[in-house]
């Protein structure tokens, strides 16, 4: 099925060659879970600080939970942010 996947700051560098500035189209089986696709990207679990599906948070302890994620839906990560 197919999900969008937006990954931002740095973490845009590992998003598959055909994306769009942050997002890209990609196909997932059913039943995979937010941390296969995390580790599938190469993202080092620590930075995958702010995950979002559908634009609600999914904290770190419910990742590896099967069947979140339906046909189009759309998962945003973020590495963790530092700044003042």
């Amino acid at each position: 099925m197919k999900i969008t996947l937006k990954m931002y700051a740095h973490l845009g560098d590992l998003l598959p060659p055909n994306a769009l500035k942050n997002r890209s189209e990609i196909e997932v089986d059913e039943g995979v879970t937010l941390n296969e696709i995390i580790d599938r990207f190469q993202v080092p679990r620590p930075m995958a600080h702010l995950v979002l599906l559908n634009g609600v948070f999914i904290c770190d302890t419910d990742r590896d939970q099967r069947g979140q994620i339906k046909a189009d839906d759309v998962l945003a990560i973020w590495p963790p942010v530092a700044g003042g």
